[in-house]
């Protein structure tokens, strides 16, 4: 079914500071934010909000709305992203996170699940150098040296779907969204990928301007060395909010996301604070945790682990699993770093 929404990617090219700006005049940035990613259905939209976007955009309000079919989820088999944030086919993901934290392994490791299935991933290399860089540009197909570059490597390769990764620079400048804007003139919507190399993101409360879908990295799981250390609470996609996703994994997602949450407010209790009526809560929670560690293709060499995917149905019926309490005699431990749950 078609549904109306923005037009985010114009909003985007014409007002790069688009929560500032709505403040300026009058809006309020978490209703334009929320209007962008969806989770303001355009229905609710007041018209006076409509048209001073329509305003700041310099366009009218029919260009400011599109019609679109259904978001189509792209399943990784990564555990945390596919129940939590999935990938949305054409549309950009942000990432949140401070040096160190994962996110260009994170990267390297979709460029190489995403090239088993058949996509064209693409590059643009920022300028300057940092840690795990290597890792993605040895799984890109293709590495880009500018926009230019990437735009001509793009068209001539663009009969299959499309990733297309850089970094948080080339939103700052705008460079970005003038590519993926002339690749759809073009008739390519890529799934654009971006990451922070400075890891300033993570100090702004809109890092990347409105997204489709935005991975916060959680610094707690990183020193308990869990990884990917997506954080479950914070991290969003538009096919969540928007109801695109099957109503077992919505209701799946929820009912996680509210036992983590739980567990989380447990852990700095202390066990012995612990109430009765909570234990558990705290057990199940951990176990989730523990299963949402996931070992990686690319890192086989490091890790000495095989890198394992879990399909969307599988994934949904181990969390249920758990969350039932089904697996309340099983190790923790046994859940850490492994792909479905067997048995």
């Amino acid at each position: 079914m078609d549904e109306l929404r923005l037009n985010v990617e114009l909003l985007r090219k014409r007002v790069p500071n688009l929560t500032v700006a709505a403040a300026a005049v009058g809006l309020r940035p978490a209703t334009v934010s929320n209007l962008c990613t969806g989770k303001i259905p355009l229905g609710r939209a007041e018209v006076r909000t409509l048209v001073a976007l329509a305003d700041l955009a310099e366009c009218s309000v029919d260009e400011l709305i599109v019609r679109t079919n259904d978001a189509e989820m792209l399943e990784t088999g990564i555990k945390a992203i596919d129940l939590f944030a999935p990938l949305t086919l054409g549309d950009t993901i942000g990432f949140v996170a401070r040096p160190g934290m994962g996110q260009l392994v994170l990267l390297a490791e979709i460029f190489h699940r995403m090239n088993l299935k058949g996509y064209q991933t693409f590059f643009l290399k920022p300028k300057g150098e940092a840690v795990g860089l290597s890792d993605v540009t040895d799984e890109a197909k293709f590495v880009c040296h500018s926009s230019d570059d990437a735009f001509e490597k793009i068209l001539q390769m663009s009969k299959q779907p499309v990733l297309l990764a850089t970094d948080r620079e080339t939103v700052i400048t705008g460079e970005i969204y003038s590519l993926i804007e002339n690749l759809q003139e073009k008739g390519v919507s890529p799934t654009t990928l971006l990451v922070d190399l400075r890891g300033e993101a993570v100090d702004e409360l809109e890092p990347y301007g409105p997204l489709d879908t935005l991975w916060q990295f959680d610094a707690d799981l990183v020193s308990r060395k869990i990884y990917p250390a997506i954080n479950p609470l914070y991290s969003t996609s538009v096919l969540i909010e928007g109801a695109h996703l099957s109503k077992v994994h919505q209701q799946t997602q929820q009912q996680a996301k509210k036992l983590l949450h739980r567990y989380r407010e447990l852990r700095f209790l202390g066990m012995e604070r612990i109430p009765e009526s909570d234990r558990d809560t705290f057990r199940r929670g951990m176990r989730l945790e523990a299963y949402f560690s996931q070992p990686f293709f690319i890192a086989e060499p490091l890790t000495k682990k095989q890198g394992v995917s879990v399909p969307l149905q599988t994934l949904i019926k181990d969390v249920q699993r758990i969350i039932k309490g089904e697996l309340d005699d099983v190790e923790v431990d046994s859940l850490s770093y492994i792909g479905e749950i067997g048995g």
